[in-house]
């Protein structure tokens, strides 16, 4: 591919171009768009891409790149890479009269690497791989991409992308791994038949679709593997369970995760209660308890208990001015016809287990301060039924006689039959009470 075989847009590629240009922007603001469009130089096949745009009621269009099949570089003009606009390039027309000067990367046809300067273009005239015979049985009209040289390019390497394009495997067949394989395995192609049905349904990892096909695991299984590994790589709070669980452990790991129905987030929890309470993580029976839920709120619990005790000590003071202002505001506290009651924090050291146990502020942001002073009194709201299991906390103001915050947990909405009760049962009720401490 030489500078000298660049022609010129032929008159009837230019009209495509235009009715093309016209369909998709029927009200163009300025802004340039790229077109592409395919032909030969020489028996081998190139596609060259034009940039097109609109100024003073005037339709400019010219080429920009020039890629060839079998080349490795590509010719470009009048083109640069740019991070921050609106392609990822940007394009000079100081030939064309739309700017007073020349920009430094305008200076003719120039060479580059091909897999660079491609900027994604619509294709006008695909079927023109159709006279191209060596191209007769590709499949090319099945490929949904913008770059179509990668698909050709593959086809001539592994001419078996054209068995998996026409079975519908249109999302893995583009990849090198399953191209090699189902051109030397047989019982590969066979299986990726018989779970057709399994991986269009959705995304997998090329990884996990050959570690099923050599297990014989199931590939649900394989790829929630996969993705709680990566979570796990790059969710740096994740830590502590990344160097609990190596190697095979780690798969163990997963499965534990699966069979008990849980996450690794909550998993991590239970982890750091653990550890704070200098149980031995090397042992089985506290990595993987029989019963998770169980054994993570026995331990979240022991940890909340053992870090308001720890406070206690510190804030006997402010503990001793706690009990005094919740003494003051126990009529507040509610448990007449209904299935909720409403309990007032008795000391810090609930505000600190009601935090851990629901995963939200309120045993921190010195919500035991504005307690102090009367600004604000903080109540547990529970289901009558289960009255020492923390469900959803309020804050109510004293001065303001409303309810401030009122979440469960992880900070989430409590449902419409908890926020009757505390806005139409407890809050009147409250507001009431409160006049009567007044009085």
């Amino acid at each position: 591919m030489r500078e000298t075989d660049i022609k010129p847009i032929p008159k009837y590629i230019l009209n495509q171009i235009r009715k093309a240009d016209n369909k998709n922007y029927p009200n163009p603001d300025g802004h340039v768009r790229c077109y592409a469009y395919l032909t030969t130089w020489k028996n081998e096949l190139v596609k060259v891409t034009v940039a097109v745009k609109n100024r003073y009621k005037k339709w400019y269009c010219k080429q920009v790149a020039v890629h060839g099949l079998n080349s490795k570089k590509c010719f470009v003009k009048d083109m640069e890479y740019c991070y921050c606009a609106s392609m990822g390039f940007r394009f000079g027309w100081y030939e064309e009269g739309l700017q007073k000067c020349e920009n430094w990367y305008e200076r003719g046809w120039c060479w580059a690497d091909d897999k660079y300067y491609d900027p994604y273009a619509e294709l006008i005239n695909p079927n023109f791989i159709d006279r191209l015979p060596e191209f007769k049985y590709s499949a090319y009209k099945l490929f949904q991409g913008c770059d179509i040289f990668k698909y050709l390019r593959l086809y001539r390497q592994y001419p078996q992308i054209e068995m998996l394009m026409k079975l519908g495997f249109t999302s893995i067949a583009m990849s090198a791994t399953i191209l090699k394989r189902c051109g030397t395995d047989k019982a590969f192609c066979k299986w990726l038949i018989s779970n057709k049905a399994l991986l269009q349904s959705r995304h997998y990892y090329i990884d996990v679709i050959v570690r099923a096909y050599k297990t014989k695991k199931s590939l649900e299984q394989l790829q929630s593997y996969k993705e709680a590994k990566l979570r796990l790589i790059h969710d740096s709070s994740l830590a502590p369970i990344k160097e609990l669980f190596k190697g095979k452990d780690l798969e163990r790991f997963f499965d534990y995760m699966l069979k008990q129905q849980t996450n690794q987030n909550t998993y991590l929890d239970y982890l750091k209660a653990c550890q704070n309470l200098g149980l031995d993580m090397t042992e089985d029976k506290n990595r993987f308890p029989h019963d998770f839920k169980r054994w993570h709120d026995i331990r979240i619990d022991q940890y909340a208990t053992k870090k308001a005790i720890e406070d206690e000590e510190k804030h006997k003071e402010l503990y001793i001015q706690f009990a005094a202002v919740a003494e003051k505001y126990l009529s507040l506290q509610h448990a007449k016809r209904s299935a909720f009651v409403c309990i007032i924090a008795k000391s810090p050291a609930d505000l600190i287990r009601e935090g851990e146990a629901l995963h939200h502020c309120v045993g921190r942001m010195n919500y035991e301060q504005r307690m102090v002073r009367e600004e604000s009194l903080i109540f547990f709201i529970r289901n009558k039924q289960e009255p020492n299991t923390p469900f959803v906390t309020v804050e109510y103001s004293i001065s303001q006689k409303k309810v401030l915050q009122c979440y469960g947990e992880h900070d989430h909405k409590p449902n419409e039959d908890v926020l009757h009760y505390v806005n139409k049962v407890w809050l009147p009720y409250a507001n009431r009470t409160l006049k009567q401490i007044a009085a």
